[in-house]
């Protein structure tokens, strides 16, 4: 991997690989925590230096129900599955963005993503600030809204942050994220073919060259028949800046490991290209922010 200075501050790497995981529910927690081991390690051994799983990666997505019995797939953040894969990113000197149904204290739940950076230290966590309730998606019945803000973690590889699902749909969160200096922005997301597909192509690459930076788009795959019908449709993808997508988009029914090669010296191409960020008006947006 190559290195060099970049304007945005130290030393880091210009050309970053990246990870993302796409699969589908294999039946029960332990199994769904090993699958993601093993993604973990082919993803290594093709050279990442960092991955982001899927949302809420290591259960089903319950939401398509409103079932108490689903509150037991939520752990302490950290806790058991982040320290099991931080123990992993040490191994593997990989970055890793971990996807999780927290339990901060009984009925106090959030849908979290765990940042372990590639020395297997805990860097913090994202929650989840938009939560929806539509049919098929009833998530406001097992989260509270995030209440973090914007986090942004200070990693190996880079600045990055993180965006869960349903939050794609707020452009505020994305730019906050690029005001903090995000350079990849994760987005884990559980999304059905008949409700977004439309979306899935458009949002993230018109977002990325809102803000200047690459995003991960993940979304699983596969129908979970014993929670609904949602069809997930996969087709996760890194974009790029320009809008671009980087390689090819996943596969639309099956499981994948998306290894793909970032440059990050793009990010000052583009910066310099439209300036979005010198032109801003942060002065007359006043009203945005009122109810």
């Amino acid at each position: 991997m190559e290195h060099g200075t970049s304007t945005w501050g130290g030393l880091v790497a210009e050309v970053v690989r990246a990870a993302l995981v796409q699969t589908s529910w294999t039946g029960d927690k332990e199994s769904m925590i090993k699958a993601h081991e093993d993604y973990a390690r082919q993803a290594a051994a093709a050279g990442a230096k960092v991955i982001c799983f899927q949302e809420l990666f290591y259960g089903p997505y319950f939401c398509q129900k409103q079932d108490a019995e689903y509150y037991e797939y939520a752990e302490s953040v950290p806790g058991p599955t982040t320290e099991r894969f931080a123990a992993l990113a040490r191994e593997l000197g990989m970055v890793m963005v971990l996807p999780m149904y927290e339990q901060e204290q009984p009925g106090v739940l959030y849908n979290t993503a765990a940042v372990v950076d590639a020395d297997g230290t805990y860097l913090g966590k994202y929650r989840k600030n938009h939560i929806p309730q539509v049919k098929g998606f009833w998530e406001k019945f097992y989260f509270r809204p995030g209440n973090l803000g914007y986090p942004i973690f200070d990693t190996a590889v880079g600045r990055i942050g993180v965006y869960i699902c349903y939050d794609r749909h707020f452009p505020e969160g994305w730019r906050a994220l690029g005001l903090a200096g995000a350079k990849i922005v994760f987005n884990p997301s559980a999304t059905s073919r008949g409700l977004s597909a439309y979306l899935w192509k458009l949002e993230q690459p018109a977002s990325a060259v809102a803000n200047e930076y690459f995003i991960g788009a993940i979304n699983r795959v596969g129908i979970e028949s014993e929670f609904g019908d949602n069809d997930f449709y996969g087709t996760s993808y890194f974009a790029d800046p320009e809008g671009k997508f980087v390689g090819d988009v996943g596969h639309d029914h099956d499981p994948e490991l998306i290894v793909r090669d970032l440059d990050l010296s793009l990010l000052d191409t583009v910066r310099d290209r439209w300036q979005f960020y010198r032109d801003r008006r942060p002065d007359a947006y006043g009203d945005l922010t009122k109810p």
